[in-house]
């Protein structure tokens, strides 16, 4: 089929929506980006860009740009809360020298994305709030301002609450996990390293890593608990409830919380893997399509991964139909394995009977020790794949 001169609506301009509209460009497409908000903004702070999302950058030429905005990754340490003691340290060195790991702030990530794909033509539009999407006669999307706007492709990549998604699949409800989390940044008060530290706690955790340049930490704190809490992770908190849920914290973990002056709070839901990913000229990507925990770290870079196979299959495809059911195809699978391995991830940061959380730690710091490389190639099959090559 060939994509020179095919037109392309995506609507939302996040990371995964972004990454299709240059991949798409670069293929010859006419693309126009729907963005609901005024500005291309991401509130928010961190997020990881493991090996795999990282060969999709460096596909779109993009790789020396985001090295210039990213923190390189030197390893991912699991810590015990009370002082902070290393329990194992998963050695980021061991990964193949092209396949580095990344910490980088989500609006820089963004800005980048956003600023290469006008470069290249990609149409912007703001204030662009998609109501409802019809599909009996090809895409047709209502929008919040009482336009229609007629498709001739539609990808959706406008999240959790996708339009197009509640088109193709209904309304699916998700259900509470028992887990809230908090997000902040704060200034580098600790010197931390370049590594992403998992404090480990009885049925919560908190990750912390540098970003820009280390100037600054990000923060993720969870907790189990019974009480619900609004999804959605720009809904501040006082900082105060924060520290008071991570009391037991000590060393640098509570240098850290101290130092919180601003907090996002959220409470995490499981959502189901769409069933259907696309009809007719219409397809969804990314959290729109399967949304996860971030447990691996692996949401932004399944919607990348996603971009990247939609516009291939697209551009390889006898027709749009056959090219959007090849996406799907060739993503499912891997999605959700990685889906369930975040969902199964949690509890082992959260032990809490004392025996088994002693076992557990001696295990890991064993195998750490005396067998590094074993515990790096368990995500082999995350890090390692590489969607640009076939």
């Amino acid at each position: 089929m060939g994509l020179d001169g095919q037109k392309i609506t995506v609507a939302g301009a996040g990371i995964g929506g972004l990454t299709a509209a240059i991949a798409l460009r670069q293929r010859g497409a006419q693309v126009t980006v729907l963005e609901q908000a005024e500005a291309i903004t991401e509130v928010g702070a961190g997020i990881q860009v493991s090996p795999n999302g990282f060969a999709v950058l460096k596909a779109l030429g993009l790789g020396e740009a985001f090295r210039g905005i990213a923190v390189q990754g030197e390893a991912v340490e699991l810590r015990d809360y009370r002082a902070g003691g290393l329990v194992a340290r998963l050695d980021l060195g061991l990964l193949p020298q092209d396949q580095p790991y990344f910490f980088v702030h989500r609006s820089d990530l963004i800005d980048l994305l956003a600023e290469t794909a006008r470069a290249a033509g990609v149409r912007i539009r703001l204030l662009q709030k998609v109501e409802r999407v019809a599909l009996d006669d090809g895409p047709v999307l209502h929008m919040g301002n009482g336009d229609v706007v007629k498709a001739k492709l539609l990808i959706g990549a406008d999240g959790l609450h996708s339009k197009l998604r509640q088109t193709l699949n209904g309304v699916q409800a998700p259900f509470f996990t028992r887990q809230t989390a908090w997000r902040a940044t704060i200034p580098n008060v600790i010197g931390h390293p370049n590594v992403s530290r998992v404090h480990m706690g009885p049925r919560q955790h908190m990750v912390s890593y540098p970003l820009r340049g280390g100037e600054i930490i990000n923060i993720v704190a969870v907790q189990e608990r019974t009480g619900w809490a609004e999804e959605g992770w720009m809904h501040e908190d006082d900082p105060a409830n924060l520290r008071r849920a991570f009391a037991g914290y000590g060393g640098e973990a509570k240098q850290m919380l101290d130092a919180v002056e601003r907090v996002g709070f959220w409470g995490l839901f499981r959502h189901p893997v769409a069933p259907v990913w696309h009809k007719g000229r219409a397809a969804i990507l990314g959290d729109a399509a399967h949304p996860t925990l971030p447990f691996m770290a692996q949401g932004a870079v399944m919607a990348m991964e996603d971009a990247w196979v939609l516009a291939h299959a697209l551009d390889g495809a006898e027709s749009v139909e056959a090219g959007l059911a090849a996406y799907q195809t060739r993503r499912e699978a891997r999605v959700r394995k990685v889906i369930e391995a975040a969902n199964g991830n949690a509890w082992k940061y959260h032990l809490a009977f004392p025996p088994l959380r002693f076992g557990a730690h001696l295990g890991l710091r064993a195998l750490s020790t005396l067998a590094p490389k074993k515990l790096m190639q368990q995500f082999d099959w995350i890090y390692r794949h590489d969607v640009t090559k076939g």
